[in-house]
């Protein structure tokens, strides 16, 4: 089919600007041929986890295996040639190289030969796992004091038998120069970051784990992810904003599972006011009712473990009464009901709510039930100073804002956290934000967009004002998207003895996201296309031990909620699942607790895994399939009409 220029002053203004970039018809044209060829590699693969939880032990070893990827690979690569046990040898020294070359060279007699062999092997992998990239993909991706070996490397085969001697004297020379080390370390890096194109994070990188900001530090340094910001991340985000109700919450959490790592080591978040605060306030209080949950029994002592239940029930009261603030100043939220410390009456022991007195577990509150005391406020502002002024936490706020939002589509798949707010019916319910009705859509990205204004030194006061109250609704409100229940019954599971308080009704979502239709309802309104197309969400555990399904409403909803945080795999009965996505399907991955990395790399243990095939393509899917091949088509397309221009005479050439 011809191409024709439309010499409308838009489209030559854009066709000169094009030019400066490719400013011959032969540059158009090799960079058509480029682009024609890359539409046809295979698609690259995409890696998506959710709910993390801090736990970043088991987040970097699932990233380092690619959710048993890699060693997926490694056996489709050498089959019956090598032994499981040295198969096994090289997945861990892929995961973890530099600590697995130690105990190598401590135990092998004869590591030259260990060297040749490994080497060898490594290439392999390497020129398999780099196969679906262009040649330039794949340059980028390598260290450049070893970039020049590796590609030679990975382009020349030692069955010819004219390049034999070429490639083993490179291999030869790497070892006597003594830098196989350092070869190794850096091929094995090269697996890990070619095994996976693209990583989606579902959200929750925070809450109770101790390694929240070990894994910010690896995310910035990752070369190609995404995020849909999860309640948990949310919670820091408006903390990070200065949001005091938020703050509170952050800390009651981590006080909670005793884990107090993030705040202490990572953020440098100055603990000790409330923890004299605590002491003074609550020195008699046993605080039965705020001892921490421990996840790993034993590591805490008793005196540590007084001290930490203090100043959990401190930050909690402070907190109740911090977002009763809230909900007064905002009664469009309609959340005022859940002001229920002020309806604590502490001399008859009970609380009453609509009209009924449910009795107390605890009702020693010396600082009362109402606003902060002089000393609390003191203690907010120092708390708040801590939050605001830690450079490491808006660091890692400002990736979280860079790399993500409410919601991603990519190849078909709408991609968010926890829910889309329904009606019960199944259509998309309106939410009130600042007199505006939003659904779906449109509530997603203004939400977005009011999140960003809490941190744009450009927003008018006012609304940066709402923007920053707005953190505690997206947390607990009712129509948040990542909440999506009837009430956060925090206050009835610490102080009411009465459990049916404690029910959390979930919103119509959770209860139609099995029903096919109202999931292809969310679709259109997302406008996400395609014969496969799917939602892919954590938030929720899976409860696969009750029989619990993950692939939802015949295959259009997949919920991979991670699992990762050991608080919950006595309830789930697995460390939760992950999804692949690569050129011939979906492969849902459910994952055994992760023990420890010392154990991964002193004895070679893995995360037990199973894989279970979601749906696997008619065809081996190809970079066309995709949303990227859509784009190289639109760029082919605009290069060709410059094409065309040039040798019509319509733009001059600029050669030298």
């Amino acid at each position: 089919m011809s191409v024709h220029v439309n010499n409308t002053a838009t489209d030559m203004h854009y066709l000169s600007l094009l030019s400066q970039s490719f400013p011959t018809a032969s540059d158009a044209a090799k960079e058509i041929i480029n682009l024609e060829a890359i539409l046809n590699l295979p698609k690259g693969t995409e890696h998506f986890l959710a709910d993390i939880h801090g736990e970043n032990e088991a987040f970097e070893h699932v990233l380092k295996n690619a959710s048993g990827n890699i060693k997926r690979k490694v056996g489709e690569i050498f089959g019956n040639s090598i032994r499981e046990s040295e198969k096994k040898e090289l997945c861990t020294l892929i995961y973890y190289p530099e600590q697995k070359l130690e105990l190598v060279k401590a135990a092998e007699q004869d590591i030259d030969d260990w060297y040749h062999i490994t080497i060898h092997q490594l290439v392999r992998v390497c020129r398999d796992v780099s196969s679906k990239y262009t040649r330039s993909k794949v340059r980028k991706s390598l260290p450049e004091e070893f970039s020049y070996i590796i590609e030679e490397l990975l382009h020349e085969r030692t069955d010819d038998q004219d390049k034999a001697a070429y490639v083993a004297v490179i291999v030869d020379t790497i070892i006597t120069t003594g830098r196989a080390d350092d070869f190794i370390c850096a091929l094995c890096n090269v697996i890990q970051r070619l095994a996976i194109d693209r990583l989606h994070i579902l959200g929750d990188i925070y809450d109770r784990g101790p390694g929240a900001h070990i894994i910010m530090d690896v995310m910035r340094r990752y070369q190609s992810w995404d995020i849909q910001w999860g309640n948990h991340d949310i919670l820091w985000m408006g903390a990070a904003a200065g949001n005091d109700a938020c703050i509170c919450n952050v800390l009651r959490l981590s006080l909670r599972y005793a884990n107090l790592a993030t705040l202490e080591d990572g953020y440098g978040i100055n603990l000790l006011p409330l923890a004299t605060f605590a002491l003074e306030t609550y020195g008699d209080d046993p605080c039965l009712e705020f001892v921490p949950r421990l996840l790993k029994p034993g590591k805490t002592d008793e005196k540590t473990l007084q001290l930490t239940a203090k100043m959990h029930k401190a930050i909690t009261i402070i907190q109740f009464k911090e977002e009763n603030r809230l909900f007064h100043r905002h009664p469009e939220w309609q959340m005022e009901d859940r002001c229920l410390l002020e309806q604590v009456d502490t001399q008859r022991q009970a609380c009453v709510i609509n009209g009924k007195s449910y009795a107390l577990k605890d009702s020693n509150l010396p600082t009362g039930t109402m606003s902060l005391t002089a000393e609390e406020t003191e203690l907010m502002k120092k708390l708040h100073h801590s939050f605001r002024v830690s450079e490491k936490l808006r660091r890692h706020i400002g990736t979280i804002l860079s790399h993500g939002c409410m919601y991603n589509i990519c190849n078909s798949n709408l991609l968010y956290h926890a829910s889309v707010p329904l009606n019960d019916d199944g259509t998309l319910k309106d939410v009130e934000i600042l007199g505006q009705r939003y659904n779906g859509r449109r509530l997603m990205e203004y939400i977005g967009q009011l999140v960003r204004s809490a941190f744009e030194s450009d927003t008018e006061p006012e609304l940066k004002a709402y923007a920053k109250d707005y953190f505690l609704y997206l947390w607990c409100g009712k129509d948040s998207p990542l909440f999506d229940k009837s009430k956060m019954a925090t206050f009835e599971r610490y102080f009411l003895t009465d459990r049916e308080t404690y029910k959390e009704e979930k919103g119509a979502y959770f209860q139609l996201r099995n029903d096919a239709s109202v999931c292809d309802r969310i679709l259109d309104a997302f406008g996400v296309g395609g014969s496969n197309r799917h939602i892919i969400n954590g938030h929720v555990p899976v409860h696969a031990s009750k029989g619990e399904n993950p692939i939802k409403a015949g295959g259009r909803l997949m919920v991979i909620d991670g699992g990762f945080s050991e608080a919950y795999h006595s309830e789930t009965g697995i460390a939760g699942y992950t999804l692949i996505y690569h050129s011939r399907g979906f492969q849902l991955v459910q994952h055994e607790p992760f023990t420890s990395t010392n154990d991964a790399i002193m004895r070679g243990t893995d995360i037990k895994s199973t894989m279970q095939i979601v749906e696997m393509s008619t065809h081996r899917m190809l970079v066309a399939d995709t949303d990227k091949g859509r784009e190289l088509r639109e760029q082919i397309n605009d290069l060709k009409q410059l094409l065309h221009a040039y040798r019509h005479g319509i733009i001059k050439e600029k050669r030298d």
